[in-house]
């Protein structure tokens, strides 16, 4: 809200929804209770008790529907928020792992495993990207409504359920290898998205095709070979 609109205002994003439906109880209720998205019979009895024509009702159903969502601003704003933990969190990793002997050598994974010390900045590692995602899959019930939500919540729920099992089995210096390997590629993702709300194509592109190599390298490369 303090940064990120400014931000989008700053790059031309304006706070302005879709256009309006009408107010008609009548149409209201038959979108809320009925259908959104009535068919030819419905539509020619509507518009033969209300004495509307067709294609103005059919107008009218589609302005209800595009009030509902999201403006480019919210958008921008969510997308913001993400791309800022994703790109912290990887640099925090990134420095963190540096000084650790596991990663320049998996092997030290599981060198004297379980009796493995958990130091502070480890525990504060883990702790920040659960927090996250216990915070992602809470706030899709308040966030932007998308089609993939079951998918995205099961995603969720299994991240969670990862990243506390390995925690508890004290598999941390593997975690921490995992970790940072999946946040490389999805602040660049996110980074894709803002440019693509602000109109600067170009960028989004650039960006998105990063994204496709960072994910595709880290991923399907290093990850079940490192």
């Amino acid at each position: 809200r303090f940064i990120a609109k400014p931000c989008a205002i700053n790059l031309g994003i304006q706070d302005s929804g879709p256009h309006r439906a009408q107010p008609n109880a009548i149409l209201e209720k038959v979108f809320t209770s009925i259908t959104k998205s009535p068919d030819g019979k419905r539509l020619e009895g509507l518009s033969k008790q209300l004495d509307w024509d067709v294609r103005k009702i059919q107008r009218w159903f589609r302005h209800r529907r595009n009030q509902d969502k999201p403006t480019t601003l919210t958008k921008f704003c969510e997308s913001m928020w993400r791309f800022t933990f994703y790109l912290s969190i990887f640099f925090y990793g990134i420095r963190f792992l540096w000084t650790a002997p596991w990663f320049w050598d998996t092997r030290q994974c599981w060198y004297n495993y379980p009796f493995q010390p958990l130091t502070s900045r480890l525990y504060y590692y883990y702790i920040l990207e659960l927090a996250f995602y216990w915070s992602l899959m809470f706030s899709q019930f308040t966030d932007i409504k998308r089609k993939d939500f079951l998918i995205m919540f099961v995603h969720h729920l299994a991240t969670i359920g990862l990243i506390t099992f390995s925690y508890m089995n004290n598999m941390v210096r593997v975690g921490t290898l995992v970790l940072c390997l999946h946040d490389a590629s999805d602040f660049l993702l996110e980074a894709a998205k803002l440019a693509n709300y602000a109109k600067y194509q170009r960028l989004c592109d650039a960006f998105f095709m990063l994204f496709g190599v960072v994910f595709i390298v880290t991923r399907l490369g290093i990850y079940p070979f490192w």
